[in-house]
């Protein structure tokens, strides 16, 4: 990989506007926080981050794609289009324990930074607000509506418990199997029911005794979201959800037919009948490399405590639907480290780690790597000119043939 040079000058601008609107970026990461919102329901998040960024003088679009939450927030008009996801969904129950307050924040910040030197770097700058990461894959909802066809390259940064350049997400499906019987009365007649309990009961057993041969990287996880009514009733109905990750969607393709067998046996077992349903897949991740070097560069730079190439490879991770749109353009989503001791993505005490002093820095410092990567790519002419070509293939190939 060739050395990577940033203007100085550019250096400069993009960290003072960043330190010039860190009370506003803190200020609306702590008020995503306060009032936290699930999947597609985030109406006040998506008005707080869309109307900074219309008082910032971003030209904003509510509603894009069919999606009531989301939004593009576009400054500019050079050629080369800066993509900046911002997430804001929150998890049921535990709020914002997986930092999307800081995301918005960090990319909202980085957009106000390339703002000040996107007419010399001839670019333009667009905030895509993507409702429903958590559950419902709404980046691929927008990827299909063509929100992101005028995106040449597509960037955010993910809090986590360490640092990490190049985190390697999971494909990931979510799988819903609901089982139908027959009630009866448990004791003075249950040979006349038909338990749906035990169809479920066969297809977790069946799942389990399975994971000796899953292949590498390949994870199941699920919840029983109904187990019956009361003990004194055959249960007629249950029904279970399980997410079924994988290193890539070829790996998950698979490993979802295993798990439809065992959904299959529970049914053939307890002489039930059964449905499957499935949400939009989440593809695994795929990182351009020239972003993912510029970012290792800007945050060695701002003294970020980066884990080696080998470690990032062995460290955990979970499933994204950014995944998606890594598949379809130039992305990049590392991790940027919160101090959040021994807590995890999806923890109570997570959740209160990303409004503490070390989440803050992490989004001001995660803002300003991401607005330095993007101005690397744009300095540099052999990546500009092939994150354009790359841009002009896309919609070619959209167009088709005339």
């Amino acid at each position: 990989m060739r050395r990577m040079r940033l203007s100085p000058e550019v250096r400069r601008r993009c960290q003072d506007a960043v330190d010039q609107a860190q009370d506003r970026l803190l200020a609306l990461s702590r008020s995503l926080h306060a009032e936290p919102e699930t999947a597609f329901r985030e109406y006040r998040s998506a008005a707080k981050v869309s109307g900074l960024l219309r008082d910032e003088g971003f030209a904003v679009d509510v509603g894009v794609g069919g999606l009531d939450t989301a939004f593009t927030a576009r400054y500019g008009d050079g050629p080369l289009v800066v993509g900046l996801c911002a997430e804001y969904d929150a998890l049921p129950g535990l709020g914002h324990a997986c930092g999307h307050n800081i995301i918005a924040a960090s990319s909202v910040g980085a957009a106000l930074a390339l703002r000040e030197v996107a007419a010399e770097l001839d670019l333009t700058v667009v905030v895509v607000g993507t409702p429903a990461e958590e559950e419902g894959g709404g980046k691929i909802t927008l990827l299909e509506a063509g929100v992101f066809d005028s995106v040449s390259m597509a960037m955010l940064v993910h809090p986590a418990p360490e640092d990490n350049c190049a985190p390697r997400p999971l494909a990931l499906v979510e799988l819903e199997v609901t089982y139908t019987g027959r009630e009866s009365h448990s004791a003075l007649a249950p040979h006349l029911g038909v338990n749906a309990a035990d169809a479920l009961t066969i297809a977790e057993v069946a799942v389990g005794v399975g994971r000796q041969h899953f292949e590498p990287r390949q994870q199941v996880h699920g919840i029983v979201t109904r187990g019956g009514d009361v003990p004194n009733v055959v249960p007629a109905h249950t029904r279970a959800l399980y997410n079924l990750r994988a290193a890539d969607m070829e790996s998950l393709s698979r490993l979802e037919s295993r798990i439809r067998a065992c959904f299959a046996a529970g049914a053939i077992g307890a002489g039930c009948t059964h449905e499957v349903s499935a949400t939009p897949a989440y593809a695994e991740l795929v990182h351009d490399s020239f972003l993912s070097e510029a970012y290792r560069s800007a945050a060695t730079e701002l003294g970020r405590p980066l884990v080696s190439r080998e470690q990032e490879l062995e460290m955990p991770t979970g499933s994204t639907d950014m995944g998606n749109v890594s598949r379809a353009l130039p992305s990049l989503q590392p991790s940027i480290g919160i101090n959040s001791g021994d807590a995890v993505n999806h923890q109570p005490e997570f959740a209160a780690a990303c409004v503490a002093p070390g989440a803050d820095r992490a989004l001001l410092q995660g803002a300003v790597a991401l607005a330095w990567t993007a101005a690397q790519a744009a300095q540099d002419e052999q990546a500009r000119q092939r994150l354009l070509d790359q841009h002009r293939e896309r919609g070619a190939s959209k167009v088709g043939p005339r």
